[in-house]
């Protein structure tokens, strides 16, 4: 496997983790026996050209696909050999989403925005684990407005609270700036990079964008649906290097899913 080391151990894991799409002559092996570990309390950034299986890997891992073949492991259990309702339930107990698009409930306030994942699994939340949360995403003025009396940039940061209420291993995000201005993104990357910073959550993030990418403890990098790279560290300047050598892979290879 690859990855930093984990002074806090192993939040998730893929191990030999294979997708392929159609048959035949409509086959195509959009991740080809991938393995890469995620760190507790690390920022985690997926990167590579159009194609290279980053966004495919992120939905086998965080239980929305279902791999050909290989395992996830969530803090040590194998996802994919659950049945469907302990999955389900690992997904609501363990793992938080964030996506571009905010996914609110227009009629609801920010805090029961917040507060939905909670209500839906029948699961109390500790007032001071609520208030450390609304702490962390700086929306305590907020609380009581409705989504379209929100900014965007304050939109994300209730997606990320509720990412965080049920107090996940994980959070997956998927380019969860690409409808924000620069701005506001660099707000809402900072929040993630504090989220995993303070061991609230793992972070995993696919993104397209090298700055983005460059709020992540490493980034790893795919090509044709394999692991092509590894960067500690990461800065603008070294992200776009990377990406510029993966783009000669990925047009000598033969393409995968994004």
């Amino acid at each position: 496997m690859t990855g930093l080391p984990a002074p806090g151990g192993v939040a998730a894991a893929a191990c030999e983790l294979t997708k392929v799409y159609g048959e035949a002559a409509t086959r195509v092996v959009a991740l080809d026996a991938v393995s890469v570990t995620i760190p507790a309390g690390r920022f985690t950034v997926v990167m590579g050209p159009s194609g290279s299986g980053k966004s495919t890997l992120l939905h086998c891992m965080a239980a929305l696909e279902r791999p050909t073949s290989g395992r996830v492991l969530i803090d040590g259990t194998d996802v994919w050999a659950l049945g469907e309702r302990e999955r389900t339930r690992l997904r609501r107990d363990r793992l938080g989403f964030v996506f571009q698009a905010f996914n609110l409930v227009p009629t609801l306030s920010a805090r029961e925005n917040i507060l939905l994942p909670a209500l839906l699994a029948r699961r109390r939340v500790d007032p001071g684990w609520l208030d450390r949360v609304v702490d962390t995403v700086r929306l305590g003025d907020r609380l009581e407005h409705r989504p379209s009396e929100l900014s965007g940039g304050e939109q994300q940061r209730v997606a990320v609270a509720r990412a965080l209420v049920t107090r996940p291993a994980v959070i997956f995000a998927d380019e969860p700036t690409g409808n924000l201005d620069s701005r506001t993104g660099a707000g809402v990357l900072a929040l993630l990079r504090d989220v995993a910073g303070q061991g609230e959550a793992a972070v995993v993030m696919v993104t397209h964008d090298p700055g983005a990418a460059s709020y992540g403890d490493q980034v790893v990098f795919l090509a044709d649906g394999r692991i092509r790279d590894v960067l500690p560290e990461p800065t603008v300047a070294g992200v776009v290097e990377r990406l510029r050598r993966l783009e000669l892979v990925a047009a000598r290879g033969e393409g995968g899913r994004s």
